[in-house]
């Protein structure tokens, strides 16, 4: 391994002590903001590859595309709150792979009311999040991105605006078929504020591995997520985990399960046996489309529900 990849890999694990305390108190659906398939295998897809919708947690990832391509996602949270991104990604020549994200969350309408509880109309709360990525190969097996992105949320008449990096490496060992992804998402900070207070974005780390067994047509995804959050100790750091199963059913088809332990961590509702955390889905991969649908469990009879769409361009 030559020494811009150390210098590199050194950086990005090192830069983490400057929010190592923080934790999300604004633009907290940027955590939720993922594709059908990797909420399927819930979130735990930071070293994946070859999936543009998975700019959002490795910029690294666009480096392995194997072909250009735009993609959607709709995603139908609990209540009224409704969100979705797109991506369109293209490698240009002696840059790298180019990419332009741009994702929107809207929590419906809320009853405006005054000292005395009389409703005097309503108001909205909506984010707008839009990004760019560059990624690039330092050699055919590890590859660099970053993201750099505004976000802006508003809040009936105030409104707040920000700016932040994502960053990411993926290394691939394609004789052991394991993929090793490390990224550090939401690192920025605010430049206008809602009433003065500022407020820290949600950063994360996370560092994940990707594995396709042999003998076995099933893709398995296990990573270590929001390694900044301020905890009590390591080991509850460490139980902040995501792992995710791909079972191929012909060339098709794909089955997915997933799991993640930060959600039944923080449910409101610990009932034995709860679907808590558990997230499953579909996908249907053809030769130019691809259709993703996932089912998300945060507690009882509170789910949410993603459909994907993605489709590979010709040159």
């Amino acid at each position: 391994m030559n020494l811009r990849v150390i210098v590199l890999a050194i950086s990005l694990l090192s830069s983490v002590h400057i929010g190592w305390s923080q934790q999300a108190t604004i633009f907290p659906f940027m955590y939720s903001m993922m594709s059908a398939r990797m909420a399927a295998l819930a979130g735990s897809t930071v070293a994946m590859t070859n999936d543009g919708h998975n700019v959002v947690m490795n910029p690294a990832g666009l480096a392995t595309l194997q072909s250009n391509s735009v993609g959607g996602t709709f995603i139908k949270h609990v209540l009224d709150i409704g969100a979705g991104y797109a991506t369109y990604n293209r490698d240009v020549d002696n840059v790298g792979t180019l990419a332009a994200t741009v994702s929107y969350t809207t929590y419906g309408a809320f009853d405006r009311a005054d000292a005395q509880g009389t409703v005097t109309g309503t108001f909205q709360s909506s984010d707008v999040v839009v990004g760019v990525s560059l990624a690039r190969e330092l050699d055919t097996l590890i590859s660099y991105g970053v993201t750099a992105k505004v976000l802006h949320s508003t809040l009936d008449n105030m409104s707040s605006t920000a700016l932040a990096i994502d960053a990411g490496m993926i290394f691939q060992f394609p004789k052991q078929r394991t993929n090793i992804g490390i990224s550090i998402l939401n690192l920025g900070t605010q430049l206008s504020t809602y009433d003065g207070t500022r407020d820290r974005l949600p950063m994360d780390l996370r560092i994940g591995v990707n594995h396709r067994l042999r003998g076995l047509p099933l893709l398995v995804n296990a990573s270590l997520n929001h390694l900044t959050d301020d905890v009590g100790s390591l080991v509850d750091r460490l139980l902040n985990f995501s792992v995710g199963g791909e079972l191929y059913l012909g060339k098709v088809i794909q089955a997915r399960i997933g799991y993640t332990n930060a959600v039944r961590n923080t449910s409101a509702v610990n009932v034995p046996g709860q679907l808590t955390g558990l997230s499953g889905g579909i996908g249907v991969h053809l030769p130019s489309l691809d259709f993703d649908y996932a089912l998300s469990s945060l507690g009882a009879a509170s789910v949410v529900h993603r459909v994907s769409v993605a489709m590979r361009l010709d040159d």
